[in-house]
């Protein structure tokens, strides 16, 4: 007799009026990849009353049913809507977020959801984040929330809370992996063509993937190191403490799998850093001190050795969507000028 299958995992997502679009489809497009990779999710939208809801961008969004019939639902998530940080939280939403809450295997927010979870009582006492412009907001309507304004997601026990909108495609990562391992994360987010998994405490922002991340656990821990904190130290001595591993060990590895240096990898970090901050519209000059580059100098030689172009010609082609580069913004890398990173406006 064959023994019998597990049942699939259920995600029960609670959508409602006024939902932000992206916040629900984000995380939902990840465990649909990782259903084609292997994995076994069960995907259901539950709205409060089991009928239809309208996105924050007029989407009509069907209903799988009402959030009474989540109660056995694995994974329970709430997308966020840029109403809440303004306006209370509806009673009757907020009892549909505790409802399911209370028996789910894990409650995970996106964004603003998290103001969703505060006015159910789910979030007193615990670490959380959401959207980097709202978290005053949210430590204000929940006091005894230890909120962390600046990390693409937090876990606190069976509680996860993300950051504004694109965080929930990286909190829905970390829930694949945690449900199938590293390799399948990192084979999602390449099928979504996104930046690579981002550390839940690292800043609100992330380097893109160019390579496929190390196997070795040793050698993940490195990439994680440089990337939340560029600016430090990583000698291989300093590396190769901080692993507990001989010099020796260490360089083989990096070696065998890589088939580069400590230092180089080390670089390669930094520099696809340094790009993503210049695609964000950073000068140069800050770009360069930012990933951990001791002047824009030596980040120019790094471009020199990777690529055709300067930072700064990088920066005027690749931050901007227009065809023409000869329309794009002034040199970015005036050495006079106070730099002045752009903020992405608050959509919720």
């Amino acid at each position: 007799m064959p023994p019998p299958t597990a049942p699939p995992h259920h995600v029960a997502i609670l959508v409602y009026d006024g939902v932000t679009l992206l916040d629900l489809a984000g995380p939902a497009q990840a465990f649909a990849e990782a259903n084609r990779l292997g994995a076994d999710y069960r995907l259901t939208l539950v709205s409060p009353d089991g009928g239809d809801v309208t996105s924050n961008i007029g989407v009509r969004v069907p209903v799988d049913g009402a959030v009474s019939g989540a109660k056995a639902a694995d994974t329970f998530l709430v997308p966020g809507a840029d109403i809440y940080p303004r306006a209370r939280v509806p009673r009757d939403l907020a009892d549909a977020a505790r409802l399911p809450a209370e028996t789910a295997g894990r409650v995970a927010s996106v964004c603003t959801g998290a103001f969703v979870l505060a006015a159910a009582g789910l979030l007193d006492g615990k670490r959380a984040t959401t959207h980097w412009k709202v978290t005053h907001e949210l430590a204000a309507r929940c006091p005894t929330c230890r909120v962390d304004p600046d990390a693409i997601y937090v876990r606190d026990g069976t509680t996860w809370t993300s950051a504004g909108v694109t965080a929930g495609i990286d909190l829905a990562l970390a829930l694949v992996e945690e449900d199938h391992g590293a390799d399948v994360a990192r084979d999602v987010a390449r099928l979504l063509v996104v930046y690579m998994q981002r550390a839940g405490g690292q800043s609100q922002f992330s380097a893109p993937l160019q390579a496929p991340p190390p196997r070795s656990p040793a050698l993940r821990t490195v990439a994680d190191l440089v990337v939340a904190d560029p600016g430090g130290r990583y000698s291989l001595t300093d590396l190769a403490r901080h692993l507990d591993v001989s010099t020796r060990h260490l360089s083989r590895l990096f070696r065998d799998e890589l088939s580069t240096t400590p230092a180089r990898y080390v670089e390669s970090i930094r520099f696809d850093l340094a790009r993503a901050l210049l695609d964000q519209g950073h000068t140069a000059t800050r770009a360069a001190a930012l990933a951990g580059f001791p002047s824009y100098e030596s980040l120019r030689r790094v471009f020199a050795r990777n690529l055709p172009t300067s930072p700064a010609a990088y920066q005027r082609r690749f931050s901007t969507t227009r065809t023409d580069p000869d329309a794009a913004p002034p040199d970015p890398d005036d050495r006079d000028a106070t730099p002045r990173p752009r903020y992405p406006k608050y959509t919720g």
